[in-house]
């Protein structure tokens, strides 16, 4: 599996000197790598029969998509993982990126949310020493009963590398708004709220919002209640936030425990999120600016483009 991961970096890097003609000083800066280690994965790709006429690599078809994924809707950054790997392509993308980011020298702040493609990502990450930056949870933690919520993905994440974390000790719904605005004046809940409101990168996933949805199967809201927010115009949730397809968030939000998001004009904040139930719930938070990043897979890539 590392070795797989290891051979689409160097078919990434391939594309972008072969194909899209980056130097390797630009290729290194968008891959978030140094310059020596951008040459040694050319040659890694070279001496892998990689580059013929074209990139012989899935990866190229995919990082095409992304490109213009990436230009069509203005984004910062968009990854597309090969649609033969499924929600596995994407989570070994989400761990790139983690990876990647907590490798930086100089300090930042991650904040992080919740869902699937996150967890299932954490869990291809190896371990990591750097203790320069922080983690800082977007969502509460507690589930309805009072245990911790299943798909958290900070106090996995906290297990593997040495980075500061610092959960939000909320529920992810409150019962009531006053409840809410009565959790959300406690000091510590301030201070971590604060450090969300000003981290440099944002990861999170999007809900999608019908019978189906992950925020009903986890047990936050009712499937009826779920209902009621689609029959309002809802095609997705974001930290819980349900919105439109224009990306506007709806009334009856006012439960919901999560931290603001960072200010998409300053931070990079990336969803993760694929699939056919995910397109509007994904549409919508494009057309609402609602995030600057994607990560996804072929097939969801080229529904957008066909959007």
């Amino acid at each position: 599996m590392r070795d797989d991961r290891k051979l689409e970096q160097a078919a990434r890097a391939a594309w972008l000197s072969y194909v899209a003609g980056r130097t390797q000083d630009e290729i290194a800066q968008e891959m978030g790598v140094s310059r020596q280690t951008a040459q040694r994965l050319v040659a890694q790709a070279m001496a892998a029969g990689l580059v013929k006429v074209r990139i012989d690599h899935p990866l190229a078809q995919c990082l095409d998509l992304a490109r213009q994924v990436k230009d069509r809707f203005g984004l910062r950054r968009v990854e597309v993982s090969p649609a033969l790997a499924g929600m596995q392509g994407v989570a070994m993308a989400v761990a790139d990126l983690i990876e990647t980011e907590l490798s930086r020298r100089d300090p930042i702040t991650l904040a992080i949310g919740t869902g699937r493609h996150l967890r299932a990502g954490v869990a291809q990450m190896s371990r990591l020493d750097c203790p320069q930056h922080r983690i800082v949870s977007l969502t509460g933690n507690i589930a309805p009963d009072g245990s911790a919520a299943l798909y958290n993905v900070l106090f996995s994440l906290s297990e593997l590398v040495t980075a500061r974390s610092f959960p939000l000790m909320v529920p992810v719904i409150a019962t009531t708004a006053e409840e809410r605005e009565a959790i959300h004046r406690q000091p510590g809940n301030i201070r971590v709220m604060e450090m969300a409101r000003t981290a440099d990168i944002a990861l999170i996933g999007l809900g999608s919002m019908g019978p189906d949805a992950p925020i009903a199967k986890d047990g936050f809201l009712t499937v009826a209640e779920v209902m009621e927010r689609r029959a309002q115009g809802a095609v997705g949730e974001i930290l819980g936030n349900a919105y439109d397809i224009e990306g506007r968030f709806l009334p009856g939000n006012e439960r919901v425990a999560s931290a603001r998001l960072p200010p998409p004009d300053r931070a990079l904040i990336i969803a993760a999120a694929s699939g056919a139930e995910k397109i509007d719930g994904i549409c919508g938070a494009l057309r609402g600016r609602l995030i600057n990043g994607l990560i996804t897979d072929e097939t969801t890539a080229r529904a957008l483009l066909d959007r």
